[in-house]
């Protein structure tokens, strides 16, 4: 639609069922309203409003056009909100993204920076899917493995995950623990549903274990995590996770090729936005308490 401005006023028409109505909300002379709702009927060539002594009704072609509008309306309104936040105040809509086994360190630390800075509304993205900077599906993404070398980021070094070998004592049990790598194929493993998982851990699983002793496999790791509880198998665990659960057994101690860096990533172009520089630097500040992860 070659102007938006008819829509809109088609659209606060129907709403408000008036053409005062929806003057006193656009802020305009009434004329005008009229003006703009015959311009755009004269455009399609179809009634949009039914006149009557109590207002205008929306036809069915006028019902179809509004839901568009709507649609529109809410989305321009949210984008508003989105620019608002990339001014000066430390305000508006910042989205952080990271993978789910972060998130018992993430969730206290995002709810504090709330807390220090009550005017942002947080969404917080976790999956195996990576959300593009580039194209504003976030503004940080904490991510693991190599060094991220997507154009126009801003990569940072943040923290370490330190991933180890455990069991739960109920598996353990049941049946025994392997005393080194020889008798690993006499085990069975939780691990990733697929073999091409970027996690070093899960590369080096592939690498030393028959595929056939993975026998609970997922492509979530907040799952996993919780088969090896639950005693399906032996399964690689964040130290700062299993320790926070009790009857973890861990069968070999963290290896420097299981773990991996995370980055703090941004897009050069909010990189330098008030919200963005407040919450890398908070963030960074939270990551000393949290010890080994």
């Amino acid at each position: 639609m070659e102007n938006w401005d008819e829509v809109r006023t088609a659209y606060q028409v129907a709403k408000m069922g008036t053409v005062s109505g929806a003057a006193e909300v656009l802020g305009v002379h009434h004329a005008t309203v009229i003006r703009h709702v015959d311009a755009l009927e004269a455009k399609m060539g179809v009634k949009l409003f039914q006149r009557h002594a109590r207002g205008y009704t929306a036809t069915e072609a006028g019902q179809d056009l509004c839901r568009v509008a709507q649609a529109t309306d809410e989305q321009l309104s949210q984008l508003a909100g989105r620019v608002k936040g990339k001014g000066d105040a430390v305000s508006g809509e910042l989205v952080v993204t990271s993978l789910i086994g972060l998130a018992p360190l993430m969730a206290p630390t995002l709810t504090a920076f709330q807390e220090t800075y009550p005017d942002v509304t947080l969404r917080y993205l976790t999956g195996e899917r990576l959300f593009r900077l580039e194209y504003g599906e976030a503004h940080i993404a904490i991510r693991a493995g190599a060094v991220p070398d997507q154009p126009d980021n801003v990569v940072q070094d943040f923290v370490r995950q330190t991933v180890a070998l455990y069991a739960s004592q109920r598996y353990v049990d049941r049946y025994g623990a392997p005393k080194d790598v020889s008798e690993y194929a006499q085990h069975r493993f939780v691990g990733h549903d697929t073999q091409n998982s970027r996690a070093p851990f899960y590369q080096w699983l592939d690498a030393n274990v028959p595929r056939e002793n993975v026998v609970f496999r997922s492509t979530d790791n907040r799952t996993t995590e919780l088969a090896i509880r639950a005693g399906a198998g032996l399964g690689f665990m964040n130290i700062n996770d299993a320790a926070s659960h009790e009857g973890m057994v861990q069968i070999a101690p963290p290896r420097e090729e299981w773990g991996s860096p995370l980055w703090l990533v941004t897009h050069v172009d909010l990189h330098r936005t008030a919200k963005v520089q407040a919450f890398l630097k908070f963030v960074k500040e939270h990551a000393k308490s949290w010890g080994a992860i």
